[in-house]
């Protein structure tokens, strides 16, 4: 009898460990098993001619001269039974379209995690920033005495002492707040993928903009995920139209739009505005995070489906402005998700 109690026990035991191990087994394969997809290319949206006779200041190359600029690139995955609606990864400040892919520490990104859930996944290159043209033409003319030097564009680089508290790594560098997710051993990786951000040298809507209104109706249904500097993005691109932009998910924006915005293009589409944590602890997040509460709060009145969300509120904590890139990555993009299967329909906004 004894030992009949005795090997219950250690089934039982064996059946509650093997319960608790099953979500843990399904995500280890879910991210280990060989990655299968129908098709992955690359394309451009957007772009214009400029001809000019400041292309050269050096003698091999000729100054004169027609080239494109603004086009914005484009690298895209589909899985083999995607999804209706597909993911579009637009990057923020000083950075790529690497934002999305592996992590500093070498786990999945979201291009690739989103592919295995089954979705087509878009993401982009900021017009003038990483495989994006830009123009030479202006610094070209103030280098040969064409233009006063002041109407040099305005051309920035993130040195990561600035960059440390506005990512919400810590208070200032190097030191990190305590349960932070954010892989700071690999923190070298990170700044690698920094890049010179010619963003502000641009007046709105800059070509960004327009590239993802041209892409959003080329793809025909796709949420538009956006990050920091172009977290209002997808707004102004459904501003211009709303044609296949089936949700926006804009992720820590710099900003949300103004009282003034029109709305009108919002009201087949969901929006989420999603913060990480220790928001609370830095000044410029907490007015950014007030203004978007604004801005949902008047969109909602306005019968738009708008909503924000802080991670700690549902049960997900230490995410830095690198949400994407942090440790508990792929949970924040499962609870996505659950948020989008909920509330994007099928198709894109007509």
């Amino acid at each position: 009898m004894l030992r009949l109690l005795l090997l219950t026990a250690m089934l039982s035991q064996s059946i509650a460990i093997l319960s608790t191990a099953t979500p843990v087994l399904t995500e280890t394969k879910l991210e280990t098993e060989p990655l299968t997809i129908a098709r992955q290319g690359s394309f451009f949206v957007g772009g214009r001619e400029l001809r000019s006779d400041a292309l050269s200041t050096i003698p091999q190359f000729s100054p004169q001269g027609t080239i494109l600029v603004d086009q914005m690139y484009v690298h895209y995955q589909i899985p083999l039974n995607p999804k209706r609606y597909a993911i579009t990864l637009v990057h923020g400040c000083c950075l790529t379209g690497k934002s999305w892919e592996t992590t500093p520490d070498g786990r999945m990104g979201w291009d690739e995690y989103f592919v295995r859930r089954g979705f087509s996944v878009y993401n982009v290159d900021q017009s003038r920033r990483g495989r994006s043209a830009a123009s030479p033409v202006a610094v070209n003319s103030a280098k040969a005495g064409k233009v006063p030097a002041d109407n040099l564009p305005a051309f920035i680089a993130a040195g990561r002492e600035g960059a440390w508290p506005l990512f919400r790594f810590g208070p200032e560098y190097p030191t990190a707040y305590p349960g932070l997710q954010f892989p700071i051993e690999a923190q070298e990786e990170f700044w690698k993928q920094m890049v010179p951000d010619w963003n502000y040298s641009m007046e709105a809507p800059v070509p960004s903009v327009r590239a993802l209104a041209e892409l959003s109706q080329r793809i025909q249904s796709t949420v538009l995920v956006s990050h920091s500097q172009s977290g209002i993005y997808p707004f102004q691109a459904a501003e211009m139209s709303p044609k296949g932009i089936a949700g926006i998910i804009s992720i820590e924006p710099g900003a949300c739009p103004a009282q003034e915005f029109d709305t009108t293009n919002l009201k087949a589409i969901p929006i989420l505005v999603l913060f990480g944590d220790f928001v609370e602890k830095s000044e410029a997040w907490s007015k950014r995070l007030q203004g978007c509460k604004n801005f949902v709060a008047a969109a909602k009145a306005g019968g738009i489906q708008a909503e924000v969300v802080s991670l700690p509120d549902v049960g997900l904590h230490g995410n830095s402005h690198m949400l994407m890139q942090d440790k508990n990555n792929l949970e924040v993009a499962d609870w996505l998700i659950d948020w989008m299967a909920k509330r994007v329909r099928s198709g894109g906004s007509q």
